[in-house]
């Protein structure tokens, strides 16, 4: 494929995407398919000469469109949403356009710095306290994670780094595997200190747990993987109140913010906590303007060498939506919950299982866990909508997560006349 062709394939990709998601609601949210669908579709080796574009796009229809999850319909309501944009997209093919490999400023200085500088702008979206933001003249700063999970393993090990190192210091005579034996870890059911839990969007109390923590010379790291995204309301910021006595901080702009995967967000008070722990410095990497203050080699922050120019989806979607555009996005989002909830409420056959605070709504009918898991095969099968279910105190509870960037009015009350439906064919 040279430059003309890839001109016209692109444009021809591009009205492909358009399609698709202009016309997502017309295909089934989820698959009708058994394990191994696949493998019988596909030759079992790659081709020896060229094929073209046009067969290629045959087979995505073929092939892939009929095992795909639809995460963008208005009908998905599973799990939590996958971040999608159209300038998020755009800045994606710039990215694999430009193809830097940023992990050092030299690699690929734009990719460091606008890094950089996003976290910063993303920072104060959040008002996070100065020590977090990299432009002041404290000793935080901010870097791209692939996701919640990578961010809250860094913040793990750089923690056990750091306590190591102080007992070290203290007492330099202790074997390390000595130290290493005595290391606790202090968590709840979800892990660590969390604002909006996975299951029912729940919220610790940081204001209470970060001066015991401080007290006690303990790393705090805060998730927020999905409900992080709302701090930028002001309505909401009083949820991460306390936020300035954690080491470390993460939320996912992939999940809320219209910024398409992957893009998860983790500040630290302290970057050389983390640096300490991951400075990879082999002759190779290294470059002149290393010392010179002003320059972040993302290395150092993450567990991966090599990283993408991911900062780009946040530079674009920042500027064409705007923090006005990107909160009017999350409170259309709640409001649309708070009107599945209110249809909830309104049948005495249901019940309510947790506060809505955001765009999660828990809830079940009343009676035995086994009611709601046929109502939930009964969903399932009938592909019009995809939920997922959760556990509350035992009891078993449809999580309704309000997901695609395109959900209105009717399609939530067009899943709430569904699910009726499906109840009273018990």
């Amino acid at each position: 494929m040279d430059a003309a062709e890839f001109r016209r394939r692109g444009r021809e990709m591009v009205d492909y995407v358009a399609d698709y998601l202009e016309n997502i609601e017309q295909r089934p949210v989820y698959p009708d398919l058994e394990p191994g669908y696949l493998r019988p579709l596909i030759p079992a080796e790659a081709p020896l000469e060229p094929e073209t574009f046009e067969d290629i796009m045959r087979d995505v229809e073929r092939v892939i469109m009929p095992g795909v999850t639809h995460w963008q319909s208005p009908y998905f309501y599973a799990y939590f949403p996958a971040a999608s944009s159209f300038p998020a997209m755009l800045a994606d093919m710039l990215s694999g356009a430009i193809g830097c490999i940023g992990f050092s400023w030299a690699a690929s200085p734009a990719c460091t710095e606008l890094e950089t500088v996003m976290m910063d702008w993303l920072g104060r979206m959040l008002q996070l306290p100065e020590c977090f933001i990299a432009e002041t003249h404290g000793h935080g700063g901010g870097v791209i994670q692939g996701t919640a999970s990578e961010a809250t393993l860094m913040a793990l090990l750089a923690a056990r780094c750091k306590a190591i190192r102080r007992v070290q210091a203290s007492s330099p005579e202790t074997p390390e595997a000595e130290i290493f034996s005595k290391l606790v870890a202090y968590t709840s059911e979800q892990f660590c200190a969390t604002l909006g839990t996975t299951p029912s969007c729940a919220f610790d109390r940081l204001t209470e747990l970060g001066p015991i923590c401080n007290e006690e010379n303990v790393w705090m790291h805060v998730d927020a993987a999905y409900a992080g995204s709302a701090f930028i309301c002001p309505e909401f910021r009083p949820l991460l109140n306390g936020i300035e006595f954690a080491n470390s901080f993460n939320f996912n702009p992939h999940k809320w913010l219209l910024v398409n995967f992957d893009c998860s967000a983790m500040w630290v008070k302290n970057r050389a906590d983390i640096i300490g722990a991951f400075k990879v410095e082999p002759l190779y990497l290294k470059h002149e303007n290393q010392e010179s203050g002003l320059v972040t080699d993302y290395r150092h922050w993450q567990i991966p060498l090599g990283r993408r120019f991911r900062s780009l989806k946040m530079w674009f979607v920042f500027r064409m939506y705007g923090l006005n555009g990107l909160q009017s996005h999350i409170r259309k989002q709640v409001a649309l919950a708070k009107e599945f909830e209110s249809l909830v409420r309104a049948d005495k056959r249901f019940e309510i299982c947790a506060e809505v605070i955001m765009g999660l709504v828990c809830f079940r009918l009343k009676g035995s866990n086994e009611r709601n898991q046929n109502l939930l095969k009964k969903i399932a099968k009938s592909r019009e909508i995809h939920l997922v279910p959760c556990q509350l105190s035992g009891r078993f509870v449809l999580r309704f997560a309000v997901c695609a960037r395109t959900t209105e009015s009717r399609h939530i009350q067009q899943a709430w006349r569904h699910i009726t439906q499906l109840t009273f064919e018990e």
